[in-house]
């Protein structure tokens, strides 16, 4: 990446800026301008977030803000009330306070004698969330926003469930919010009153794991916010922008096709990062991206984003599966339009011998009745902390599935879009699900998934009004597996894999579960092959990088465990975030993050999930701890989750708080 110190504009920055909310709330923003912004006012970019700019998310904001400051914007990072270095408390994620915060803080900046009046809110994941949510809300001074990693559904496509089933990332991320939310204030900054403040936050700290479990149909909860259901709110332009190894490739999609206002979409190879300091590379100049999109529609420049394609894509090649990738080869494609005329649909059927044929035929009824640890292979839900989070070689899981194969491929075979699976099964079970997971065969057996999708059957036709089956029942179901660009090379085979299990993806049914598969056939959409980039992308460009000492570096390790004594098999994660003091205001921040999923290949109700938490804070003799824990495991008819904060001030323990909920089971 090439650093920028350079600019047209020189940058001032103001560590701790407050901005009053009518309620006397004060949130605590860090602002990087343009030194004559008063003389010459210009537009704003705010960044609204619950991760600490503080030690969170510096690392990033110093790579991207002062960027935008030195081309003329005012750049505002907020932390959302009860977090960081702000007053207040947070209740929950994307609360109606939280956006009218940033309503508020949007008002607030285009009055102000340095702004133009105009102003554009951006972010990734969260922050790409709620920029979506404040344009539904129509603040008149918003003009534009940028959304990464996001999603327009925040019951089908967020981190919570998937096709209707429980994903294990609802603990998994409802413990990571439970660390960051009860991490204290910087005393460097709001004075005497931090610990009061970490106190009151400590006292107050919801249990989202919980809070989210709680709604396990597409109720009113996650309808609000979603804003898939009147794409017509949203009136500013947006530049909507994912990655391939990414949770919330899937929005993109239907952001370009949904929303009526100016959209454009770019989806890389990435995992869940900016795409200037994103991996698999190709990283592209994603700052020389939002600077167009930013002088168009909030300094009225013709940057010609308005003639961009809708779409632009990257085609990744066929490689052979490993947890992680550096690089992954491909090609930039482009759509003018989305759904692109260049696209067509290839059906292949299921067909007795397994295999994948163009024409159907007759097919036995093939049970399927995978092992509760099936899915072990198949990576982290949303790939974030750069370690080995990418689904790895599928021919374990494969050998614990049923599969149907194509005969080695003549040529290429482009698949550009969501691949869509019909078929005619029966459960004999009331609860149940089903898996399907398309791979990239090589010549020599190993298996790469391209994409998948899960499906609860009770689902089948409603997520908010879910229906037990009726064992031994035939059912139509038609399921999506997530959006995809990839290549599959000539003399390799595509595969369909299907299991009635997901592990530790999913939460499991409460029972063994059989599976009759009658019938079946899969809708590819498909795109001519070709070489060659079709658009092309800046290199990666960014301010000057954050300057900290490492006191431990950063590790991260991904391991199952077999127990040879009680047959269980558990993914062990540590992530280790290492400890860095920030040269700059001294203020030294670490991390480590534990998870345990463990289950007995014959019981789904051997299922646990385990977290462990730690973080830390100081600066010469002050020093803090805080040690989260969560858990959950179920029964045939409820859900058990435990959790529990230990905070810590030196090594005396100063605050304990425990959660315990009992959440009856609804069709999962």
């Amino acid at each position: 990446m090439k650093t920028v110190t350079e600019f047209p504009r020189e940058v001032v920055e103001i560590p701790d800026m407050g901005i009053v909310m009518p309620d006397g709330c004060r949130l605590s923003a860090r602002v990087w301008m343009p030194q004559d912004a008063a003389d010459k006012p210009v537009p704003v970019i705010l960044e609204h977030l619950p991760y600490r700019k503080r030690d969170g998310t510096t690392a990033r904001d110093c790579l991207t803000h002062p960027y935008f400051a030195g081309q003329g914007y005012a750049c505002i990072r907020t932390d959302m009330r009860g977090n960081g270095d702000s007053e207040g408390l947070m209740e929950d994620e994307y609360t109606e306070q939280e956006l009218q915060d940033a309503c508020d803080v949007i008002a607030w900046a285009a009055s102000q004698p340095w702004c133009n009046g105009n102003v554009g809110m951006m972010g990734i994941s969260w922050g790409g969330f709620n920029s979506l949510q404040v344009a539904a809300m129509q603040p008149p001074a918003l003009k534009a926003i940028i959304t990464l990693c996001s999603t327009d559904d925040r019951y089908a496509d967020d981190i919570h469930y998937k096709g209707g089933l429980l994903l294990n990332e609802n603990l998994g991320w409802g413990s990571t919010m439970l660390s960051y939310s009860s991490r204290a204030p910087d005393p460097a900054l709001v004075g005497e009153k931090w610990r009061a403040m970490w106190i009151e936050r400590l006292e107050n700290e919801p249990f989202l794991p919980a809070v989210w479990l709680r709604h396990q149909t597409r109720d009113a909860y996650w309808k609000r916010g979603s804003i898939c259901e009147d794409f017509s709110r949203i009136k500013a332009a947006t530049l909507a922008i994912g990655g391939w190894g990414d949770a919330y490739k899937n929005a993109v999609s239907r952001l370009v096709k949904g929303i009526e206002a100016p959209v454009k979409g770019i989806v890389g190879p990435w995992i869940h990062k900016y795409p200037h300091s994103a991996v698999p590379r190709p990283a592209i100049g994603f700052l020389q991206e939002a600077l167009r999109w930013w002088d168009c529609w909030l300094k009225g420049i013709d940057t010609g984003v308005e003639n961009d394609p809708a779409m632009r894509l990257y085609l990744m090649d066929s490689v052979p599966p490993r947890d992680w990738y550096e690089e992954r080869p491909g090609r930039w494609i482009a759509e003018p339009d989305w759904p692109g005329a260049n696209i067509s649909i290839h059906r292949l059927h299921l067909a007795a011998g397994g295999m994948l044929a163009d024409t159907a035929g007759a097919l036995p009824s093939i049970a399927v009745a995978s092992p509760q640890d099936c899915g072990m292979s198949g990576g982290e839900y949303c790939a974030i902390w750069l370690g080995p989070e990418l689904p790895g070689d599928q021919r374990e899981d494969d050998a614990k599935s049923v599969c149907f194969d194509t005969a080695a491929l003549e040529s290429p075979l482009d698949i550009v879009g969501s691949p869509v699976i019909r078929l005619k099964l029966a459960a004999d079970r009331r609860n149940a699900m089903v898996t399907v997971r398309l791979c990239d065969v090589q010549p020599d057996g190993a298996s790469t998934r391209i994409t998948y999708g899960v499906l609860n059957l009770a689902h089948r036709d409603s997520h908010e009004f879910p229906q037990g089956l009726v064992p031994g029942e035939v059912m139509d179901i038609t399921l999506k597996l997530d959006d995809i660009a990839y290549s599959i090379a000539a003399g390799n085979r595509l595969r369909v894999a299907i299991s009635s299990t997901y592990w530790p993806l999913i939460w499991p049914s409460p029972e063994p579960v059989m599976l009759a598969l009658h019938e079946g056939a899969i809708d590819l959409p498909v795109r001519p092959s070709g070489s060659g980039d079709e658009v092309s992308f800046g290199g990666p460009e960014a301010a000057a990088p954050w300057q900290t000492e490492t006191l431990r570096e950063v590790s991260n390790s991904r391991k199952v465990e077999r127990h040879a004594k009680t047959g269980e098999v558990s993914l062990v994660i540590v992530d280790d975030f290492g400890q860095f003091r920030d040269k700059d205001h001294g203020l030294v921040e670490g991390g480590i993050a534990r998870e345990w999923w463990t289950i007995h290949p014959d019981d789904p109700l051997s299922a646990s999930g385990r977290t462990h938490w730690t973080a830390t804070l100081s600066r010469g003799d002050w020093s803090l701890r805080t040690e989260t824990f969560s858990e959950m495991h179920s029964d045939a008819k409820n859900f058990y989750l435990k959790g529990r904060i230990e905070a810590y001030e030196g090594e005396n323990l100063v605050f304990t708080r425990n959660f315990e909920d009992r959440i009856p089971r609804n069709h999962i």
